[in-house]
């Protein structure tokens, strides 16, 4: 199947790139045990960033390529070594791209100006390396945060064609002609209806005004009910600064004449809405043809009637091209002067806030009670802590459920009425069942207290028995003023044992 050259829209998977693992390390030194933590943070995912190319004109590049991926971030190094963020992927769309969501439908951005730009999809955040979890009661963790996944998000790009000047009609009603008489386009041009399949952009010079002008699918009655071409056609008027009816006068079709054309294009306009503060004119077309002259002649002061300005001209013959050219610009020169000045903002994607009646959490119970409730935690911390976790290290786990009783997780549920054995789901689709046991943490009592870290705050064996041998010795100079060996060559500790061993057979 051959890949069409223009594509006004596609669907887009957008991947970002995974935040890299913080790493858990201890310094180790020459006469330092134990030198404190040195684990250094992940590195940042890369992001998928649209961004408008002013240079591009059709989407065809989503078409032949529907899938990005941005790189992951490394990961952290001992010796405080943070890793290096993903490289972010920046893809270049026209000038007036719609971004939407492809599942809500919701429209996330509308890229329009040189430089507009959205992030598609956010690269995760790297994990905190145990030298950035350290504090005054954890002084050397020993575990560190994994890094969050990216954004996932399939959306859907829509092209609007920018233009100053939108042509509007019947299909065969001569506007590729006309747009090829008054600029260098060379559209497609035949003598059978919808030979235009796709938009095309003349630019027109009249004076010191230059603008563009756009030929469009033509429409048929019901357009705006998505016969024929209409939804395609409908899109792409919606950004022009004035509308021109194209109005056949020599067609030979029943029921068809210049004014119920006119009225049936303005309906279908009508029914679409958004368009009825544009300036409009029309072009009486094919005037060349001499029955066409005539009723050109004839519809004009009714047209005239309505408030619109009319123009007789012959895409073929060149006849009044002209006079239209410069009156088109006059209308673009005066619309772009009431414009308000563009203001050059980043566009960035900023999801809703969710009510959770003040609280970072919420909390839901499922079941009917036997064998006890799920208890299901959500919020965007909790979860977010939830992918954090090494569930393989016993201190991480710990940590999360420190985390989680200082936001008031488990206050939260006393009060609801868990029970103790009750199970707690903690997170989205991904979730963690806990096993719910009030003021207990969660494995992270094996090594220590909560908040305290063993290695530092209990004693190692090492030191233990260093003070048990300094206690020795010093009972020793006590008893006998001397810890060398006797003249027998016999040690302290010998000379110990032998009197020890003597009291014991005394008191037997």
């Amino acid at each position: 199947m051959a890949i069409p050259s223009f594509v006004d829209r596609a669907t887009l998977l957008a991947v970002a790139g995974k935040g890299g693992d913080g790493c858990a390390s201890v310094r180790r030194e020459k006469f330092k045990p134990l030198g404190g933590p040195d684990g250094g943070n992940g590195g940042r995912g890369g992001s998928v960033i649209l961004r408008v190319d002013p240079q591009l004109t059709t989407l065809v590049d989503f078409h032949r390529l529907s899938v990005r991926k941005a790189t992951s971030g490394q990961a952290g190094k001992g010796d405080d070594q943070n890793g290096a963020n993903g490289d972010d992927i920046v893809l270049a769309v026209p000038d007036g791209t719609v971004v939407s969501d492809a599942e809500s439908g919701e429209v996330l951005a509308d890229l329009t100006g040189a430089g507009a730009e959205v992030i598609a999809a956010a690269g995760g955040r790297g994990g905190l390396g145990n030298t950035a979890l350290a504090s005054s009661a954890r002084k050397a963790p020993g575990f560190a945060l994994l890094g969050e996944a990216g954004e996932e998000r399939k959306i859907t790009l829509e092209l609007k064609v920018v233009a100053d000047i939108g042509l509007v009609g019947f299909p065969s009603a001569g506007k590729s002609s006309l747009i090829a008489a008054i600029s260098r386009a060379r559209p497609k041009i035949a003598d059978y209806p919808f030979t235009t399949l796709v938009p095309n952009l003349g630019v027109v010079v009249a004076g010191d005004t230059t603008y563009t002008v756009a030929d469009v699918p033509g429409l048929i009655p019901g357009a705006s009910q998505g016969k024929g071409l209409g939804f395609d056609f409908l899109r792409h008027i919606e950004r022009c600064r004035a509308l021109v009816h194209v109005i056949d006068c020599a067609t030979y079709e029943p029921g068809r004449d210049p004014v119920t054309d006119l009225d049936v294009i303005e309906g279908e306009l009508k029914a679409h809405g958004g368009l009825e503060d544009r300036p409009r004119m029309v072009v009486l077309n094919k005037v060349d043809v001499p029955d066409g002259a005539e009723l050109a002649e004839m519809v004009r002061p009714d047209i005239e009637a309505r408030g619109l300005p009319v123009f007789e001209v012959s895409a073929k013959s060149g006849e009044g091209l002209n006079a239209l050219k410069f009156a088109m610009a006059e209308i673009v020169a005066q619309t772009r002067k009431e414009a308000p000045e563009p203001e050059a903002a980043r566009i960035v994607i900023r999801p809703n806030p969710v009510d959770t009646g003040g609280k970072d959490f919420t909390i839901a119970r499922q079941g009917d009670g036997e064998g006890g409730f799920l208890w299901r935690v959500k919020g965007e911390k909790p979860t977010r802590w939830v992918a954090q976790t090494n569930f393989s290290n016993q201190e991480a786990v710990g940590y999360l459920s420190d985390r989680l009783n200082r936001l008031g997780v488990e206050d939260e549920l006393l009060a609801m009425g868990a029970q103790a054995g009750d199970s707690v789901a903690v997170g989205g689709q991904d979730a963690v069942i806990f096993e719910f046991a009030p003021q207990v943490q969660s494995g992270a009592e094996l090594l220590s207290r909560r908040g305290e870290d063993q290695r530092l705050d209990h004693e190692r064996p090492s030191a233990t028995r260093r003070r048990e041998e300094d206690r020795e010795y010093h009972e020793a100079r006590d008893a006998y003023g001397v810890v060398g060996r006797d003249p027998e060559g016999r040690s302290w500790r010998a000379r110990l044992a032998e009197e020890q061993a003597g009291e014991q057979t005394d008191e037997f």
